[in-house]
């Protein structure tokens, strides 16, 4: 009797503290899910303080070292950021404009775990979604689903909202659609270009986000 006694309390004890474990983990702050090292994206991107709007079709292809952005302002061009792991983004247009600027940055692409280290805020609807939300720094705030883990929005401290319309893990696009066209590599265009636009911060904007130009 008194050993049937000591199994049950030996049980209980290993209960509850298997109960106490699990208790712990769940107070625990989220984190965000790193991106899928491929994906397609498609993001609705309103400038809330220019009163801007623009579609983008996002590739993201970090085994391969690029990312490529289809960028289409309301009413506008059609722009072409094509950026590459070795620092290199190339933007571009396929009308008859033939426009093409080249910039060299010091880092690559957004890793996959981009935002590591993110502070967690709490959770809040955003565009119907029960989100998780974080902040990245001082210049991002990310919002992702609680029950899918997929992204919903992010909103940049300058006010560039994103909303995000599709996301497909594991899509690729062929290669032939990375290559920039011939005139992108006009060295003398590439220098002037790259002292136009000399006043931006590269590697605050290569980090965060595609470069738009307008």
């Amino acid at each position: 009797m008194k050993t049937t006694i000591i199994m049950m309390i030996f049980c209980l004890v290993l209960t509850n503290a298997s109960s106490n474990r699990i208790t712990e983990k769940k107070d625990e702050d989220p984190k965000p899910k790193p991106w899928p090292e491929q994906f397609h994206s498609v993001l609705v991107i309103n400038n809330t303080k220019k009163n801007e709007l623009q579609v983008t079709d996002l590739w993201y292809d970090w085994p391969n070292g690029r990312n490529l952005n289809l960028i289409q302002k309301q009413l506008g061009k059609l722009l072409y950021d094509v950026e590459w792991n070795n620092g290199t983004s190339y933007y571009y247009t396929l009308d008859a404009t033939s426009e093409c600027r080249t910039v060299l940055f010091d880092v690559g692409i957004l890793r996959p775990n981009w935002l590591e280290g993110a502070t967690y805020l709490g959770q809040q609807h955003m565009d119907g979604f029960l989100c998780n939300v974080w902040q990245k720094v001082d210049f991002l705030w990310y919002y992702e689903d609680v029950v899918t883990r997929r992204p919903v929005y992010w909103l940049f401290y300058t006010g560039r909202a994103v909303h995000v319309i599709t996301f497909e893990e594991g899509a690729v696009l062929e290669d032939s659609q990375w290559q920039a066209p011939v005139y992108c590599f006009n060295k003398k265009e590439e220098k002037e270009e790259q002292q136009q636009i000399d006043g931006y911060p590269h590697q605050f904007l290569r980090d965060i986000m595609p470069l738009v130009f307008t």
